[in-house]
């Protein structure tokens, strides 16, 4: 229905270029202004979710939008070109006029939609069957293109580690015994996780205004291709699973607070629905699409605010003083376990080259799931759990390693205080090719 109404709007002067949900939009909202197009983005978002599972990660923006998207599927094809006619009246706006006297947050904001516009149409074309390598699409997807370093380029640390961890069998091997010191028993994890996070929030609310009425809930899972997942309910409250079918180690406590948590994915969801879509009214940000420049944002953030939260050693000595005596585990254990952690946080860009190979074909899934035991040194259920993450989310894994990096550097040229650079961040429409600069 919807795709016919377009056809004929395309016939009527003043509405020649706006799309049928526009019109139907808010009142008081000029047709071919910034907030009909972002109308008309918002549903698009929910449109390509109908047929991509997973596809919008959140959604709180008016009901009656996502029950239309759910009547009425349509196909690839048509969603691409209601992509490239909004990409055209983004274009349209400058030719006529429309951003004449635009603040700069406004002219960031048709930057921003332009953006995620484009990774929009990239993902329809993917689900069209549309083949990109993994550098041309995952900046295609998230606005910034990896390097893939080559694997030989990561045995300095692997030797590295070697050395601090000698011994007999192989090096994966003797990791994982070495960290079997830290695993937190089944029956412990509920107290140490509501521990790691409170922490988390505690220190974030040092530095941060939180909105004084959000909420989150905790639950263990499992059959998972991820380790956590914050499923961002609107309202400022957020639904957090942990995957608990591996082994969760003390430090991943820690990680997975910050991260699904305070000051990661909750607060930067938090944050941008208070500043836009209640502040403002920019409704483009009540939709969350999974595949998009927004995701290397929000994963960089969440594993920078990790290290934001717990600066130098102070995770470990929150482990060793608080979460070693929840989970029950001897304290005296961690003497090496901070700089084995240091070196494997290098080794993160190994993945990028070894799915590269894998999604390309050049690899299959037993060679992809051994090279990440041997460069990424995970055990061989995490290895597989891994390629399984990759087969569903593909370059996205750029986004935590690289995302982090990013916004670390970014973050850190803001000036001295870094938390107040990171609100900044989280609060923001800042994009990713923005953080290069």
């Amino acid at each position: 229905m919807r795709a016919v109404l377009f056809s004929l709007l395309m016939l009527v002067g003043a509405w020649a270029t706006a799309p049928d949900e526009a019109k139907a939009g808010r009142p008081g909202v000029t047709p071919d202004s910034l907030d009909a197009i972002a109308e008309s983005y918002v549903m698009l978002i929910l449109d390509i979710g109908e047929l991509e599972p997973g596809y919008v990660d959140a959604y709180y923006g008016p009901a009656e939008w996502q029950a239309a998207a759910r009547a009425e599927t349509e196909t690839p094809a048509q969603l691409i070109e209601r992509a490239g006619a909004l990409t055209g009246r983004l274009a349209d706006l400058d030719r006529n006029g429309g951003m004449a006297g635009a603040t700069p947050a406004e002219v960031q904001r048709r930057k921003y939609l332009a953006a995620h516009v484009s990774a929009a149409a990239a993902r329809l074309r993917m689900i069209s069957g549309e083949v990109m390598s993994f550098a041309d699409e995952a900046e295609a997807l998230f606005g910034i293109r990896p390097e893939l370093p080559p694997l030989e380029s990561f045995d300095p640390v692997l030797a590295e580690i070697d050395a601090l961890l000698p011994g007999e069998g192989s090096l994966t091997d003797r990791v994982i015994a070495f960290r079997a010191d830290f695993v937190i028993p089944r029956d412990r994890l509920q107290p140490v996780m509501d521990a790691a996070i409170a922490e988390c929030r505690r220190r974030t609310a040092l530095h941060i205004d939180l909105p004084a009425h959000e909420r989150f809930t905790l639950s263990f899972v499992g059959d998972k291709v991820w380790s956590g997942y914050n499923y961002y309910l609107g309202d400022a409250a957020s639904r957090i699973e942990i995957n608990a079918d591996l082994p969760i180690y003390t430090e991943r406590a820690i990680d997975l607070g910050c991260h699904e948590g305070y000051p990661g994915h909750h607060v930067y969801n938090a944050l941008l629905e208070q500043t836009f879509v209640r502040e403002r009214g920019w409704v483009e940000m009540s939709v969350y699409p999974l595949f998009s420049p927004m995701s290397f944002v929000a994963e960089g953030s969440a594993n920078y605010g990790i290290d934001l939260a717990f600066p130098g050693d102070e995770g470990l000595a929150y482990e060793r003083d608080v979460l070693f005596p929840l989970a029950g585990l001897d304290p005296s254990t961690t003497g090496r376990k901070a700089r084995l952690g240091a070196l494997m946080r290098q080794l993160a860009r190994a993945e990028y080259t070894i799915a590269d190979a894998y999604l390309a074909g050049r690899i299959d899934r037993a060679e992809a799931t051994r090279l990440l035991m041997r460069y990424i040194l995970f055990s061989e259920a995490r290895a597989a759990q891994r390629v399984r993450f990759i087969d569903v989310n593909r370059s996205y894994v750029i986004n935590y390693g690289l995302g982090r990096d990013v916004v670390q550097a970014w973050v850190e040229r803001q000036g001295p205080d870094r938390w107040q650079g990171m609100e900044t961040l989280l609060a923001s429409q800042i994009l990713p090719v923005d953080l290069m600069e």
